[in-house]
């Protein structure tokens, strides 16, 4: 029972999150399971991935429902989805070689630059 609603509000939360700011909800979801399922930052990562890909779908799609808004701009989408699809490619056989330890500290180094930087933005 408690595996199932920490699995659900960490889904409830990352799906708002991703949906809200775009951020994909790693940003909940990896120290999440890391922290209540005990998971290796590179199980938190795959975890966090495959789960992102279905709430992409889903919050694609009601977002390409809404006709005439014009949010998605496809062209982007075509270019930057074939590049970043390469990086992940390329990113996750690179994790594969790197300690669960110097992932863990990367993923929080980044979060802060970005969010130091977003916090001091206009």
């Amino acid at each position: 029972m408690k595996f199932f609603l920490i699995a659900t509000f960490t889904g409830i939360a990352a799906g708002l999150l991703g949906a809200l700011c775009g951020v994909g909800g790693g940003i909940v979801m990896v120290p999440a399971f890391v922290s209540a399922f005990g998971f290796e930052q590179k199980k938190a990562v795959a975890t966090s991935l495959a789960i992102i890909v279905i709430v992409a779908l889903v919050a694609t799609l009601n977002t390409s429902l809404r006709k005439g808004e014009g949010l998605i701009d496809w062209r982007v989408v075509a270019v930057a989805a074939v590049a970043a699809a390469l990086a992940a490619w390329f990113g996750t056989d690179l994790m594969h070689k790197l300690s669960n330890q110097y992932l863990t500290r990367m993923f929080g180094v980044v979060l802060l630059v970005f969010g130091i930087k977003m916090l001091l933005s206009k």
